[in-house]
């Protein structure tokens, strides 16, 4: 089972990299970091569909089986990074494709407009998110790993995907 999972945070040490590093290492899953800055900012000119980061990008979401969408919320939204990277996608690289959706928030309620744009942006794109979805707050982190309540909670967003790809692969192997 092969699982991407997006560091939607263009900070290079910020909480969503934790959350993102915690699941490419804890489940084997391929890491796609935006905090790298290799994704240049979408203009929707036919040439950047060529740039090597952007073929490596469609080509990382292609292979995926099911996909994890994480990122910080930023005045109610999702990260521009990750916006901007999803921008590059279509539903030739998502569609029916299972897709889990984690928001990293600075505390209180935020998170859940984050998780909000993902799903829109998702449901565009004909992706499958499933239902569950997770906000962690920054007590959900001591230093640079998840505490175990949340690693817990990742756990359960990760098995749910997994039910959703075998879903998805089911369904494919009948039609």
């Amino acid at each position: 089972m092969h699982i991407v999972v997006v560091n939607g945070s263009p900070r290079k040490s910020g909480r969503t990299g934790i959350v993102a590093r915690h699941i490419a290492k804890q489940y084997g899953a391929q890491l796609i970091d935006l905090s790298e800055g290799a994704i240049p900012l979408y203009n929707g000119e036919a040439g950047q569909e060529e740039l090597p980061a952007v073929c490596q990008l469609r080509e990382q979401i292609q292979q995926a089986d099911g996909i994890v969408l994480c990122s910080p919320e930023y005045h109610g939204a999702m990260s521009g990074a990750l916006k901007n990277a999803l921008d590059f996608l279509s539903s030739d690289q998502l569609e029916h494709k299972p897709v889990a959706l984690i928001a990293v928030a600075g505390g209180g309620k935020g998170g859940i407009n984050a998780l909000n744009n993902m799903r829109t942006v998702m449901r565009s794109l004909h992706a499958n998110t499933i239902p569950k979805q997770l906000v962690l707050d920054p007590p959900s982190f001591a230093g640079d790993h998840l505490t175990k309540p949340a690693a817990l909670q990742v756990d359960d967003i990760l098995s749910e995907l997994r039910r959703y790809i075998n879903a998805a692969k089911w369904w494919r192997e009948q039609a």
